[in-house]
């Protein structure tokens, strides 16, 4: 098309072949008011540029006004590396959790993401054996016995559904169980579905954003494997679909009214 001959060479050239550099460009380029068109050629090399999409383009809008502070990093990955055949990605819920969880995933012979919710570091207290010892990959735990609703949940969020739980049953008479995930990708579905049918009800809770998240895909696996046996709609309680910066988190991840609210919903619908 010699749409170089045609726009000039300050507009339409080649660039080293850096899938980050020419995203990098494009934004730099778009900062300035310009409308850049970066083509990455192939889809299968666009993962090098991830950290310019994610990190950069992606909250650019988000940025605190004329300053250019940028809203952080708070956020929830996981969901984007369970699209990945070949990996496995665990979430431990505590410091016990953790090292059992670590050890097992260091046997492994595929690779494992090993995701530490930051928060645990300063909020987790708990005894943790100096020996030895694995907890199984991709096998959840019963974490609370229940027989009226069923809550799926991983990492901190376990925390809130338990403060919920324990609300919701002193006011409204029910037994709930609590279902932990831990191994996130590939998970144990068998658990999730033994405990739903005997249920009837379930929600799903996670810090991550609801959209294509990991509590999309047990819902999905919920309707598919136990939609006869469902009493009442499942719900989901997540982060919403926004970055933001420290101070507003309060507001963006799932709190203990959210989860009760569900609950409240799903036992008199």
């Amino acid at each position: 098309m010699n749409l170089a001959t045609e726009f000039g060479s300050e507009r339409v050239f080649n660039t080293p072949l850096s899938e980050q550099g020419i995203v990098g460009f494009a934004i730099g380029c778009a900062a300035q008011n310009m409308r850049p068109v970066a083509e990455i050629q192939f889809a299968d090399y666009v993962y090098p540029a991830f950290d310019q999409l994610v990190n950069e383009a992606a909250k650019w809008r988000y940025r605190e006004g004329d300053t250019g502070g940028n809203v952080g990093g708070l956020v929830s990955p996981e969901s984007l590396f369970t699209h990945i055949p070949g990996l496995k990605v665990v979430i431990p819920r505590s410091p016990a959790q953790a090292k059992g969880l670590l050890l097992a995933a260091i046997a492994c012979n595929d690779p494992v993401i090993f995701m530490e919710p930051k928060i645990l570091y300063r909020a987790a207290v708990e005894h943790v054996p100096t020996e030895a010892y694995e907890l199984p990959l991709s096998k959840a735990e019963i974490v609370k016995q229940g027989k009226d609703v069923t809550i799926i949940s991983y990492g901190h969020p376990l925390y809130t559904c338990s403060a919920a739980i324990a609300a919701a049953e002193k006011d409204f008479g029910v037994k709930i169980e609590l279902i932990d995930l831990r191994t996130i990708y590939p998970w144990d579905r068998k658990t999730v579905l033994d405990s739903v049918r005997k249920t009837g009800r379930a929600i799903v809770v996670h810090e991550s954003m609801a959209n294509a998240g990991v509590g999309a895909e047990v819902v999905a696996t919920i309707q598919e494997g136990a939609f006869l046996k469902l009493e009442a709609p499942i719900q989901r309680v997540a982060g919403w679909a926004t970055h933001m910066g420290l101070v507003f988190e309060k507001f963006n991840i799932p709190d203990v009214a959210r989860v009760y609210d569900a609950i409240k919903r799903t036992i008199e619908f």
